[in-house]
């Protein structure tokens, strides 16, 4: 094994040329059909989303570090957080419904489905209205 002083008297590595990237294709705008609202509450909640989740770490973390962990605050925090999570599943499922000018979200499964569709696409289950009274 080689003494420090030696690998710290070495000289430096020539650094490698960096290649120029070139810009590739550019995201692909929002639609038209996207509704501002929609858009603006699901980053709203996104936001909101990342700063409850890195609280909750770092609660956790201050709470770990002084050895006195309470469950209750922890377990309350993360009730928030799953409840912003909710809403925000739910703003970007309807994003999805406008970008794919969907007819509506399976009662079952709540995948998006076609206009005149019969059955959902993704679990099978019946979208006519007989078939949900039965």
């Amino acid at each position: 094994m080689r003494p420090l002083t030696d690998i710290l008297r070495r000289p430096a590595r020539a650094a490698k040329p960096v290649k120029a990237v070139e810009p590739g294709p550019a995201k692909p705008a929002a639609k038209k059909e996207e509704s501002p609202d929609l858009l603006a509450q699901r980053d709203r909640l996104l936001e909101k989303f990342t700063i409850m989740q890195a609280d909750l770490g770092g609660a956790f973390y201050e709470m770990a570090i002084r050895d006195h962990v309470r469950m209750d605050v922890l377990t309350r925090k993360a009730a928030e957080l799953q409840r912003v999570d909710a809403e925000l599943l739910a703003a970007e499922r309807m994003l999805e419904l406008e970008r794919a000018d969907a007819a509506g979200i399976c009662p079952s499964c709540d995948s998006p489905y076609g206009h005149s569709v019969r059955f959902c696409p993704q679990c099978g289950h019946s979208l006519s209205p007989a078939g949900a009274a039965a």
